[in-house]
């Protein structure tokens, strides 16, 4: 008998084992699927920290688009004023040098009508308006030719010394210290000859 209680303690003993085998068996594949899925968690959480960073680059980069076109806008903007500012500006400056060429022809006894001083006072309020926008005439006359304000239309003999501006064509302006339009000038080419005597 102690030899059946002995085979019998063994098949007892192989079956506690056997099970607690399996059982290990089972805790270890549960472990496995456990780490798998951890893994798999894990791999999509890196990927979508991967799609978050960079819907975030594309978010930071659209903004900063978005923050250029917008001062882009605001500059274009900004310069379609000036130049709309500028040709009205030098359309007014048109009629300023009619009215200072109509004036030059006034002789002294004209200038005391009372109509004539009108129009002389329109002259002076054009002048002003524009002023206080910041367009200013180009004082040209006299002075050394300069290409960058002044368009050279001829050369011509006269009473100021070779290079220097001898008469203004038409009167440029600036406007905001900006030039809106040139002078165009005759330029002195040499000085006349009964003036060198």
């Amino acid at each position: 008998m102690s030899k059946k209680k002995n085979k019998e303690d063994l098949i007892e003993k192989e079956t506690e084992l056997s099970k607690e085998l399996n059982q290990a068996e089972m805790e270890m594949q549960t472990e496995i699927e456990e780490l798998s899925e951890f893994e798999l968690i894990r791999n999509k959480v890196t990927e979508l920290e991967a799609s978050v960073n960079e819907w975030k680059d594309k978010y930071l980069r659209a903004m900063a688009e978005f923050d250029n076109y917008r001062r882009r806008s605001g500059e274009e903007k900004t310069d379609w004023i000036k130049r709309a500012s500028e040709k009205l500006a030098l359309s007014i400056c048109d009629v300023l040098d009619n009215f200072d060429r109509a004036l030059m022809q006034l002789t002294d006894e004209q200038k005391e009508d009372n109509f004539i001083k009108g129009i002389i006072l329109i002259d002076q309020q054009l002048k002003a308006a524009l002023e206080r926008e910041g367009v200013k005439r180009i004082d040209a006359l006299g002075q050394d030719f300069d290409p960058n304000i002044h368009e050279a239309l001829a050369h011509i003999p006269s009473d100021v010394e070779e290079g220097k501006v001898s008469a203004i064509i038409q009167n440029g302006y600036t406007m905001n210290d900006k030039l809106i339009r040139p002078v165009r000038v005759a330029v002195s080419s040499e000085i006349k000859e009964n003036n060198k005597e």
